[in-house]
C-alpha cells in the first residue's frame, strides 16, 4: 500500500510504455490504491491527542487544569477539571479510533478487488491496489473498470465494447466505445504481451467527456478520443472480455478527479456557538478583572489591617499581586460560564456518542431515524440510516434541495403505457360500463398467451388494443411494424424464443418491447436486413439506410425495401419537429392526435409522434445516391447529411404516438409539494438530457403550465447565455411592473449576502439550463447574474451537468444565499455535490452504494425526505435550540452567584458551593432532565408537522436560537442569580434557628443557595418542556431525590467517619433544612425566579401566538374527533400546449449498425431491457385525491408556454 498518498508534482503532460513498469516508475504515477484512513497503530495515540488538543476548548481546560495544581491560584481540587477532561480525551479517542478501523475496513475491501494482470506475458490475478500505470489488465462482462483505461481489444467485432456510465454520470444507457483498429486485432496474450506502444497525453482532469492523446507504435501515432478509453467506475456490459492499458490509477482517475474532497460538516448552530463561546470567554475575562481590581482595593485598604492573623501567602507580597493571582483563581471559579461538555461537543472535528449531553442528543436524535418505521422499505429491506450525529438539527433549516434526476426521481424504468392510432387511443383501463377504472378497479392485465415470443414482463391494461391487432386494423399494424423496424436495438437469441434485447435506451427497449408482445417481433438483424416475425410470420426488410438521431434532430428514421419491393420511410421523433413535417391531408387527424399528446404530457407521459412516407424508386435511387456523395465529403459532412435527411423527411403520413411513463418513485410529487409549502427551493441537477429532464420536471409537477414561463438557456458562448439571462430577467421585472408592483432592478449586489428585488415578483417562473450554458454561467464575472435568475424562479433544472458542475451550483448557492442546503442522489456522479452540500443524502438505488458511502443520512426512497426533514430535522431543531437555551441559563444562574459573593467574601475567591456539589451539578443534577427534554421533546405530534408544512419555517428564519435568544437566556440566569443569592442573603441576615442560634453560617447558606438553584432549575425545566414522557417525570424528580439523597449522605456521620478530612460538616444539611425559616426562602425565591417567566409565556401565547402553539390548540380541540387528513386539490391541465417528448438517446448507433462493425455471429446473451410491470403512480395520486374525474383538459390554441431565450 505505499505510495497511496504519495505527493507529486503538478504534470503537464503523461508519458505511459505499455508493459514497461520501470520506465513507468521513474515518473512517480500514482497507484491504484485508495486511502481514506488517518491513523496506524503507532501514530495514532500522538496524532490524535495533537488533532484534539488543537481545538481551542482541549486547550483552554487543560490550561485550567494547569492552573488548579497551582495552591497559591487554585480554591478547587484538580478533579473536578481533571475527570471530565480525561474522560471527553477518552471517549473522542476511541470514537476516532472505531471510525479509522472502519474507514481502514472500506478501504481495504477495495484495495483487494481482484483484477487479471499482464505480467511477463501470463494473466495474473492482482489486487486492485498493486495495479501499476502502464499495465495491461483483461476485464470480463459485468466487471467494473478498475482504473482509467485505454481499450485495446475486444471480443465483440472491431474492438467494440459497451459499458454502462451509472456511476459518473447517472445514465443507465448503454454507451459504445472503441479500440483504435490498430490495436483491435491484439486479442490474445501472447500478442499483447509484445505491445510497447507509448501513450502522451493530457494529465490527469476531471472532464469525463474528453480525453486527448496519441499513441505512437512502431514509427507510427495514433490519435486518442474518449471514444477509446474505459473509465473508473463504469461497469462492462454484454461484453466477454476486453483488455485495456492503465493511463490513470487511484487518486488520477477521472471518478476520483470528480469526487471533490471530503469536508468537516458543522451545523449553522455549531458556527454561531463558536462566536458565543467567545463572548462568553470574554465576559469571564471580564468578571475575573472586576474581582481581581475588587481583591487589589480590599487587600490594600482592608487586609493590610488582618496580616497579623490572616497574613499573605508565601510569595505574595503585595495588594496587586494578590490580585493578580485572584484573577486566575476567580477564572477557575467561573470557568463553569464555558462548560467543556458543551463547547467541546459543539466544535469537535470527530464526535463521540457518550455522556456529554449534546452527543447523547443527537445520538438519540440519529437512533430515531434509524429506527423510524416510516422511512423503512420492505421492498428493498432497507432502513433509513443516520450516518453522522452532527448534522441533525441542520436538517430543520434546510432552505435549497439539489437533486439528482434518474434513479432519485425516478426508478429509470421505462413503461409503454398509452398510444394514439390513427385518432384512437389506448391504454386508458375500462370498467364493465365503459367507464375509466380507477387503480383497485383494475382488471386483469391484457393475455398475451397468444405469442410464444412475448416477453411475460411486460403488462398492457386496455385489451381493444390487442383485440385491434388481431382483428388485423392495417393502421394498429403499420403502428407496431414501425415500432419494430425503426430503432437501433441489438436482438440477441440465447435459446429458442428467449429473446435478449440490447438497447441504446430504457425508451427505445420499451417501444420495441411492446411491438414484441403486440405480435410484432423484432428477431435479428445483418448491416442490410431487419427480420421481424409479424403475427408468427417472419419478414426480412431490407435496410436501405438509418437517419440517425441526435440532439438537434430530436428523430430518427429508417428507409426500408418489403419483401414485395416497396420502399418506405419511417420516422418517430418530437411532437415539436414531425408534426411540422407531416402532410397538409393530415390536418384533422394531427388535431386529434394533438389533443390525446396534450392528455399525455398532462400525466407526465413522455411521448413520441410516428410517422411514415412512401419513397419512389426514382427518388430514392437519386437520394441515395447524393447521401453516399455527402458521407465521403472531407467538409462540412454533418450539415450536407442534416439537409438531406431534411429534404426525404417531409410531407409524412401521421400513424400515431406512444406515450411512455418514465417511473417516478412513489410519492415524488406529493413530497415535492409539502417541500415546497415549507418554503424549501428544490433544484434538479442531472446529467441527462433536457428534454427528459424537462418531462420530469412536468411529471413530478415542480413545473406546471399554470408557470408565468419557463426559460431555456441554451447558449454556448459567454455572451449568448449573459444575454438569454438578461432577457429572462427583463421578462420577470416587466411582468412584474405591468402588475404594479413597481419594482426596479437592481445591477450591483451585496458580495456577501444576495437580497435581490427579483426574488419578491410577482408570478412563478422557471428556469432550465444546458451544461454547456451553466460552465459560462459558473464564472465570477456571470455567476452572481444566473445566481440572482435562478433564485427568482420557483424551480431550477440543470440539464447536462458533471458531476464538478453540481458540487459548483451548491457552493455557489452556499456562498451567496448563506443558506442551509441538502444534496440528494444516487450515484456517483452525486458525490462531489452530495459532499459539498450542508447535508449530503444518498439514495440506496440501482447505481451502486458509492452516494450512500459519501453521504450524511441515507434510505432508499425520494419521499422519506419529506418526513427526514419536517419530522426528524424539525424536532431535532426545536430540541437542540430549547437545549442550548436551558443549558446556558443554568448554566449562568449556577455560576453568577460566585460573582455576587465575591463582594461579600472580600473578594477572596472562596466559592459559594462546596467543591462536591460544583462538581456533581451538571454531571447529576441537571444533566438527565435536560437530556430527557433534548431526546423526547416536541412541541406536535409528526402528523400535525406534516399536515402544517409552514411549521419547518422557524428553523430556516433561525428563531429559535440566535444572538437574540442567547442574550435573553443569559439574562433570565443573571436576573435568577441575583436573587438566588441575595434574598437567602438578606433573610439569613437576621434569621434564627428554633433554639435561637444565629442562622447565618457559612456552609448553611450555601446549602439553601444550593437546594433553591436545584429546585428552581428543576421548575423551569418542568415550563420548557413541551412533552411528558415518563422518562421526563423519572429524571425530573429523580434528579431532584438524588440531590438530597446525594446532600445528607455527604453531611452524614458515615462519610465523616471514612472521609474525616473531606466531609467535616457533619449534619448540617439535616439541621439547615429542619428550620422552616429555610424552606420557606427556598419557596420564595423559587416563586419570585419563575414566576416572570410564567406571565411572559401566558401573556405572549394569549397575544401573540405561534403557528405551533395554535396547531396544539386545534388539537386539543379535535381531540376526540377522528383525523381529518388534508388532501391537495388535483388541478388540472388547463390552455396549454408543451410538447410530451422525451428520448434518452444522446447520438444513435444507426452508423455502427450500417457498418456491420458490430455484428457477430455468437455472444455473450444480454440482460433482458423490457419494462418491468408496476402500476401507475398517476392513477395512485388520483386515487389519494379522492377519486376525482380524470377526464383530460381541452386544447386552446394558446402558445408554448416554455420559451427559449
Amino acid at each position: 500500500m505505499e505510495r497511496c498518498a504519495a505527493r507529486r508534482a503538478p504534470e503537464e503532460e503523461r508519458r505511459v510504455r505499455a508493459n514497461a513498469r520501470e520506465y513507468n516508475e521513474k515518473f512517480q504515477y500514482a497507484s491504484n490504491c485508495i486511502k481514506t484512513s488517518k491513523y496506524n497503530i503507532v501514530t495514532f495515540l500522538p496524532v490524535n491527542l495533537f488533532e484534539q488538543f488543537q481545538e481551542v476548548a482541549n486547550t483552554y481546560f487543560l490550561f485550567l487544569l494547569i492552573l488548579q495544581l497551582i495552591p497559591q491560584i487554585s480554591s478547587l481540587s484538580w478533579f473536578t477539571t481533571i475527570v471530565p477532561l480525561v474522560l471527553v480525551l477518552t471517549i473522542t479517542a476511541v470514537k476516532d479510533a472505531t471510525d479509522d478501523y472502519f474507514r481502514h475496513k472500506s478501504d481495504n475491501q477495495v484495495n483487494n478487488r481482484q483484477s487479471q494482470v499482464l505480467i511477463s506475458g501470463v494473466l495474473r490475478q492482482e489486487q486492485w491496489m498493486n495495479v501499476r500505470v502502464g499495465d495491461i489488465i483483461k476485464l470480463e462482462n459485468n466487471q467494473f473498470v478498475a482504473a482509467d483505461l485505454l481499450l485495446l481489444s475486444s471480443s465483440e467485432p472491431h474492438g467494440l465494447c459497451y459499458i454502462e456510465t451509472a456511476e459518473l454520470d447517472g445514465e443507465t444507457n448503454m454507451k459504445v466505445r472503441q479500440a483504435i483498429p490498430v490495436t483491435s486485432e491484439l486479442g490474445d496474450t501472447s500478442k499483447l504481451a509484445l505491445f510497447d506502444g507509448e501513450v502522451i497525453c493530457e494529465p490527469p482532469n476531471n472532464k469525463l467527456d474528453k480525453f486527448g492523446g496519441t499513441l505512437y507504435w512502431k514509427e507510427n501515432k495514433y490519435p486518442l478520443s474518449n471514444q477509446n478509453m474505459l473509465l473508473r467506475g463504469c461497469v462492462l456490459r454484454n461484453t466477454e472480455w476486453c483488455f485495456g492499458l492503465v493511463i490513470f490509477a487511484g487518486p488520477d482517475t477521472k471518478l476520483m478527479q470528480n469526487s471533490g474532497r471530503t469536508k468537516f460538516k458543522r451545523t449553522s448552530i455549531d458556527r454561531l456557538m463558536n462566536t458565543l463561546v467567545l463572548w462568553i470567554f470574554g465576559f469571564l475575562v471580564c468578571m475575573g478583572v472586576i474581582l481581581a481590581i475588587g481583591n487589589a482595593i480590599w487587600e490594600h485598604e482592608v487586609g493590610v489591617c488582618f496580616q497579623i492573623y490572616l497574613p499573605w501567602d508565601e510569595g505574595v507580597h503585595s495588594a496587586f499581586f494578590s490580585g493578580f493571582l485572584s484573577f486566575w483563581s476567580y477564572i477557575i471559579i467561573l470557568n463553569t460560564v464555558v462548560p467543556i461538555s458543551l463547547y467541546v461537543s459543539m466544535g469537535s472535528v470527530t464526535l463521540s456518542p457518550e455522556v456529554r449531553t449534546v452527543e447523547v442528543i443527537r445520538l438519540g436524535h440519529s437512533y430515531f431515524i434509524n429506527w423510524d418505521k416510516k422511512m423503512y422499505c420492505a421492498k428493498r429491506r432497507t432502513p433509513a440510516e443516520a450516518r453522522t450525529t452532527t448534522l441533525n438539527e441542520e436538517l430543520g433549516q434546510v432552505e435549497y434541495i439539489f437533486s439528482d434526476k434518474t434513479g432519485t426521481l425516478t426508478q429509470n424504468i421505462m413503461v409503454f403505457s398509452k398510444c394514439s392510432v390513427n385518432g384512437h387511443s389506448y391504454g386508458d383501463v375500462q370498467d364493465m360500463l365503459g367507464h375509466k377504472a380507477e387503480l383497485g378497479e383494475r382488471p386483469e392485465p391484457v393475455d398475451f398467451s397468444f405469442n410464444p415470443l412475448a416477453d411475460p414482463r411486460f403488462q398492457f391494461w386496455d385489451p381493444s388494443l390487442l383485440e385491434a391487432v388481431k382483428l388485423g386494423d392495417p393502421h394498429v399494424h403499420e403502428f407496431f411494424r414501425l415500432l419494430s423496424l425503426c430503432h437501433t436495438v441489438m436482438s440477441e437469441e440465447k435459446s429458442e424464443g428467449e429473446l435478449f434485447y440490447k438497447a441504446q435506451s430504457p425508451d427505445e427497449g420499451a417501444l420495441v418491447t411492446a411491438a414484441r408482445n403486440f405480435g410484432f417481433v423484432f428477431r435479428s438483424r445483418t448491416p442490410k436486413t431487419i427480420t421481424v416475425h409479424e403475427l408468427g410470420r417472419a419478414i426480412t426488410y431490407q435496410l436501405l439506410a438509418i437517419l440517425d438521431f441526435n440532439n438537434i434532430r430530436k428523430r430518427m428514421s429508417v428507409i426500408v425495401r418489403s419483401p414485395e419491393g416497396k420502399i418506405r420511410l419511417y420516422c418517430k421523433g418530437a411532437d415539436t419537429i414531425l408534426l411540422e413535417r407531416l402532410h397538409p391531408a393530415n390536418q384533422d387527424l394531427t388535431n386529434v392526435t394533438t389533443d390525446h399528446l396534450n392528455e399525455y404530457a398532462g400525466e407526465g407521459l413522455r411521448t413520441l409522434v410516428l410517422a411514415y412516407k412512401d419513397l419512389e424508386e426514382s427518388y430514392y435511387e437519386d437520394w441515395s445516391e447524393r447521401l453516399h456523395r455527402a458521407s465521403g465529403a472531407p467538409e462540412a459532412r454533418e450539415d450536407r447529411l442534416a439537409r438531406l435527411y431534411d429534404e426525404v423527411e417531409h410531407d409524412m403520413m401521421l400513424l400515431g404516438a406512444t406515450a411512455i411513463e418514465d417511473k417516478l418513485q412513489q410519492g415524488v410529487p406529493e413530497t415535492i409539494a409539502i417541500l415546497t409549502l415549507a418554503n424549501i427551493k428544490i433544484w434538479v441537477l442531472t446529467g441527462d438530457k433536457q428534454e427528459t429532464a424537462v418531462n420530469i420536471g412536468y411529471s413530478c409537477k415542480m413545473l406546471t403550465d399554470d408557470m408565468t414561463e419557463v426559460f431555456v438557456v441554451t447558449g454556448h458562448t459567454v455572451l449568448e447565455v449573459r444575454e438569454e439571462l438578461r432577457k429572462a430577467r427583463e421578462k420577470m421585472m416587466d411582468a412584474s411592473r405591468s402588475m404594479g408592483n413597481g419594482f426596479s432592478y437592481q445591477e450591483k449586489l451585496s458580495s456577501t449576502k444576495l437580497t435581490s428585488v427579483l426574488e419578491a415578483i410577482a408570478g412563478e417562473y422557471a428556469l432550465v439550463i444546458n451544461g454547456h450554458s451553466l460552465a459560462h454561467a459558473l464564472e465570477a464575472d456571470m455567476e452572481v447574474e444566473f445566481l440572482e435568475t435562478a433564485c427568482a424562479c420557483k424551480a431550477v433544472i440543470c440539464c447536462r451537468v458533471t458531476p464538478l458542475q453540481k458540487a459548483q451550483v451548491v457552493e455557489l448557492v452556499k456562498k451567496y444565499k448563506k443558506a442551509v442546503t441538502l444534496a440528494i442522489g444516487d450515484g456517483a456522479n452525486d458525490v462531489s455535490m452530495i459532499k459539498t452540500a450542508h447535508i449530503g443524502v444518498g439514495i440506496s438505488g440501482q447505481e451502486g452504494i458509492q452516494a450512500v458511502l459519501a453521504s450524511d443520512y441515507s434510505f432508499s426512497q425520494f419521499k422519506f425526505l419529506q418526513r427526514l426533514l419536517l419530522v426528524h430535522g424539525r424536532w431535532s431543531y426545536l430540541r437542540m435550540c430549547k437545549f442550548l437555551c436551558y443549558f446556558f441559563y443554568k448554566n449562568f444562574a449556577f455560576t453568577m452567584v460566585h460573582f455576587w459573593f465575591g463582594f461579600f467574601c472580600g473578594f477572596s475567591a472562596q466559592t459559594v458551593y462546596d467543591q462536591y456539589f460544583i462538581t456533581l451539578y451538571n454531571i447529576v443534577y441537571t444533566s438527565l432532565p435536560v437530556l430527557a427534554m433534548g431526546v423526547f421533546d416536541q412541541d406536535v405530534p409528526e402528523q400535525r408537522s406534516m399536515e402544517y408544512p409552514k411549521l419547518y419555517e422557524p428553523g430556516q428564519l433561525n428563531l429559535l436560537f440566535n444572538k437574540r435568544e442567547f442574550f435573553i437566556c443569559i439574562a433570565q440566569g443573571i436576573y435568577t442569580s441575583v436573587l438566588m443569592f441575595f434574598i437567602p442573603y438578606g433573610v439569613f441576615a437576621d434569621a434564627t434557628r428554633d433554639d435561637g442560634a444565629q442562622l447565618a453560617d457559612y456552609q448553611s447558606f450555601a446549602v439553601t443557595v444550593a437546594t433553591s438553584l436545584v429546585i428552581v432549575v428543576s421548575v423551569q425545566i418542568g415550563l420548557d418542556t413541551g412533552f411528558w414522557t415518563a422518562i421526563n417525570h423519572f429524571f425530573i424528580w429523580g434528579s431532584l431525590a438524588a440531590y438530597f439523597a446525594i446532600l445528607f449522605a455527604m453531611h452524614s456521620d458515615g462519610l465523616f467517619q471514612m472521609f474525616p478530612n473531606q466531609f467535616r460538616f457533619v449534619g448540617n444539611a439535616q439541621n439547615t433544612l429542619a428550620q422552616p425559616t429555610v424552606w420557606l426562602t427556598i419557596a420564595l425565591t423559587t416563586v419570585v425566579c419563575v414566576m416572570p417567566v410564567v406571565a411572559f409565556r401566558f401573556l405572549k401565547l394569549d397575544l401573540k401566538p405561534e403557528l405551533s402553539d395554535t396547531v396544539r390548540y386545534t388539537q386539543l380541540v379535535r381531540k376526540k374527533q377522528k383525523t381529518q387528513h388534508r388532501c391537495m386539490r388535483r388541478v388540472g391541465r388547463v390552455g396549454s400546449r408543451r410538447s410530451g417528448y422525451a428520448f434518452s438517446h444522446q447520438e444513435g448507433f444507426g452508423e455502427l449498425i450500417m457498418s456491420g462493425k458490430n455484428m457477430r455471429l455468437s455472444s455473450l446473451a444480454l440482460s433482458g431491457f423490457a419494462a418491468r410491470p408496476s402500476a401507475s403512480w398517476i392513477e395512485t395520486l388520483r386515487k389519494k385525491k379522492g377519486g376525482e374525474g380524470s377526464t383530460a383538459c381541452s386544447p386552446s390554441g394558446a402558445p408554448d408556454k416554455t420559451l427559449k431565450v
